[in-house]
């Protein structure tokens, strides 16, 4: 009788754990929601658009897909992708099932699933001209189409100078900062088809053949050889609230920095909020630092002149070959007549890396790093005139920026003087005077070849080795426009034919 009760409450105990084993399971559920991920279209094929996450206190064993357009869905493991290039006109919107099992067998409720495609504007942009039989209009050109021109009179203006961009962050409109001998006139390039001139901005004191525009953040920093100009401030966010049924407003400087009187450019370094005045009266020429990070509030932050009068420089956060220099703010400086590499991270005791010059020196004027900052592309102003030829580049080999070298020359197909150029990936924008705009291929920059790919001649009377034709070229609007300053014909933007 004894063993018969002990056997009783053996078999009570199993039958209660089991049953409160029983109380605690629950079947699985999909906890990812019912909205997938949705895709723009013409984005590509093969693209995530749903991860299915489902709990249960039993492993989850298997996931399936089912319902209207699983068809035209993969499953691999927990993930959904679109098998085709997704398309608005072809199919706006996706719907499907999703289940899971668990390891017991059991299946979680069917979860309804849907996603959208993102339409697109796919109307072709404008183009004024397109590049055909080598002409866009009466513009000599290749690769690349004519967008819009605007002249030197409708600009305000009787010489053209230096161009900028700026995109403004909160509506994405693109607009174009042009200089003139009179001021800066600021164009809104978002309709390519009408390019509008939203207001003028008056020099601070005379006119000048010479002016310089860069931009930090949301305002525009203005410098010119004009006696006295010192460098205005513009606040570029009053630009979108012109009205656009308002004829161009005549504006005022929102700041002005007097700690020099006339200046030969300006650079701007982005990621340390400084600028750098070169060609002042100050440090024999050299550039005068100055503390932007509170744009309203410039301040004279010291200089460096222990080299030649700067005509141009480009300083960066250096992040390239030489971990010598890894997070220091390096300047190179165009200095008539050589080269140098000084570490500004120290404004009050900038130092001197090297100097160094090359062969047949005309006028050291401008140069831009490539962007992995292997190389660096100079311009001479010069040499065309002084040692005739063709436009010629100088590119060092800066991997070692104490010991930097010639690695080759580039010389282009014309006899054009060469201004500025800029780097944007694996091509130079140059603008070449008298030639136009050229666009040139520096993959194998490495390999001691430069191939041009394209140019734009808004100078078409000729190519000579003379100051007339484009100043400025501005290569880095995400939309791809290229926006281009002329002395003699004013403002153009062009884009690469498709």
């Amino acid at each position: 009788m004894k063993n018969f009760i002990v056997l009783t409450c053996f078999l009570l105990l199993i039958y209660s754990c089991n049953r409160s084993i029983s109380l605690q399971y629950t079947p699985p559920e999909i906890v990812s929601g019912n909205t997938g991920i949705d895709l723009i279209e013409n984005s590509g094929a093969g693209q995530t658009v749903y991860i299915i996450e489902a709990t249960g206190n039993v492993e989850i064993a298997s996931y399936f897909i089912g319902g209207d357009d699983a068809d035209l869905l993969t499953l691999n493991n927990n993930t959904v992708s679109l098998d085709a290039n997704p398309d608005f006109e072809v199919k706006s919107s996706y719907s499907f099932e999703v289940t899971v099992s668990d390891a017991e067998g059991d299946i979680s409720e069917i979860q309804g699933v849907s996603f959208s495609i993102i339409d697109l504007d796919e109307t072709p942009p404008f183009v004024l001209n397109f590049c055909e039989n080598g002409f866009a209009g009466e513009y000599p050109c290749n690769n690349y189409d004519l967008i819009a021109h605007i002249d030197l009179t409708t600009l305000g203006g009787d010489s053209g100078n230096d161009c900028w961009g700026w995109t403004d962050p909160a509506s994405g409109k693109e607009y174009a900062l042009m200089g003139l001998n009179t001021g800066t006139s600021f164009i809104d390039i978002s309709d390519l088809e009408f390019p509008r001139i939203i207001g003028f901005l008056p020099t601070h004191t005379t006119n000048s053949s010479w002016r310089d525009i860069k931009t930090y953040g949301n305002y525009a920093f203005i410098v010119s050889e004009a006696p006295g100009h010192g460098m205005q401030v513009f606040d570029l966010t009053k630009l979108g609230n012109v009205p656009t049924n308002q004829p161009p407003e005549t504006f005022t400087s929102d700041a002005h920095y007097d700690g020099f009187g006339d200046a030969h450019n300006i650079v701007i370094n982005d990621a340390q909020g400084y600028a750098y005045a070169v060609g002042t009266s100050a440090y024999s020429g050299g550039p005068h630092f100055i503390d932007i990070s509170n744009p309203l509030n410039p301040v004279a932050a010291g200089g460096y002149g222990e080299d030649a009068y700067s005509h141009d420089a480009q300083v960066v956060t250096y992040n390239g070959p030489d971990t010598d220099y890894t997070g220091k703010e390096i300047l190179i400086g165009s200095n008539q007549n050589e080269v140098v590499i000084v570490d500004v991270t120290d404004k009050m005791n900038p130092t001197q890396i090297t100097k160094t010059g090359y062969p047949n020196i005309g006028y050291t004027h401008q140069g831009w790093f490539t962007e992995d900052q292997n190389y660096f592309i100079l311009g001479d102003e010069l040499d065309e005139l002084n040692f005739g030829g063709n436009t010629r580049n100088i590119i060092f080999d800066f991997t070692d920026l104490d010991n930097p070298s010639v690695h080759m020359n580039y010389y282009g197909p014309t006899t054009a003087i060469d201004h500025n150029g800029y780097v944007k990936g694996n091509d130079y924008y140059l603008a070449n005077y008298s030639a136009g705009i050229r666009v040139i291929d520096i993959t194998a920059i490495s390999n001691e070849t430069m191939t041009e790919i394209g140019y734009f001649d808004t100078y078409p009377s000729n190519d000579n080795a003379s100051f007339n034709g484009v100043w400025n070229v501005y290569p880095y609007f995400e939309s791809g426009n290229i926006i281009i300053s002329d002395i003699n014909t004013g403002f153009y933007i062009v884009r690469k034919s498709e």
